[in-house]
């Protein structure tokens, strides 16, 4: 019996710990998950209790080329309370440098895929290396900075197979090097995993 009310009690403390570090106006969440997870769930759960909040959803816009794109955007639609304020854009940086109410951005790696789309390095364009750093750079800045508190979804990408396109292979190496620069500016990481939550320390 003394050993399960030292582990409730660690679990209790731990739980505190986290929900002072929410609490805080500086408070930054890194949600990771693989597919269909259920890291966005989690996240959303995370910030439900905030009164006024950004949904910030820099994903590709639904369009009648892709439906199954257009279901997955019109569920993730039908979830936010309406009070929450949605914001669709790729320029992170300002969300974050002018946010007056707390964020949550789903997902880090839908933003990836539209910039790297921007910078041009899905065709090859000259110089899209330096222009996707500026970018990176731009916005690690600005989750550094962020003076309200966020919750970042992004997808765990570094437990498949190698991909077998030099493409695939780009996305998983940079949003890999994106997560752990992410995850070094955090309060808290979370692991979801078949819609468990695993805390990372």
């Amino acid at each position: 019996m003394t050993k399960l009310t030292h582990r409730l009690a660690r679990s209790l403390e731990a739980l505190a710990r986290t929900l002072r570090r929410y609490g805080r106006d500086e408070a930054k969440v890194l949600v990771l998950g693989g597919v269909r997870s259920g890291k966005s769930r989690y996240a959303e759960r995370l910030v439900a209790g905030h009164p006024h909040l950004v949904y910030v959803a820099p994903g590709l816009p639904p369009s009648a080329d892709d439906p199954e794109w257009a279901a997955r955007v019109e569920a993730h639609q039908a979830r936010r309370p309406h009070h929450w304020t949605t914001v669709e854009t790729t320029d992170l940086a300002k969300v974050l440098r002018t946010a007056t109410s707390p964020l949550l951005i789903d997902c880090l790696g839908t933003w990836l895929s539209r910039v790297l789309d921007e910078v041009g390095a899905w065709s090859g364009q000259a110089g899209w290396e330096q222009r996707l750093d500026e970018r990176l750079e731009e916005f690690l800045a600005a989750w550094h900075e962020a003076k309200v508190p966020v919750v970042a979804v992004s997808n765990e990408v570094g437990s498949g197979v190698v991909p077998a396109t030099v493409s695939g292979r780009l996305f998983r190496d940079v949003l890999g090097a994106l997560n752990n620069r992410v995850s070094a500016d955090c309060d808290q990481v979370s692991l979801i995993v078949a819609g468990r939550v695993l805390d990372l320390q």
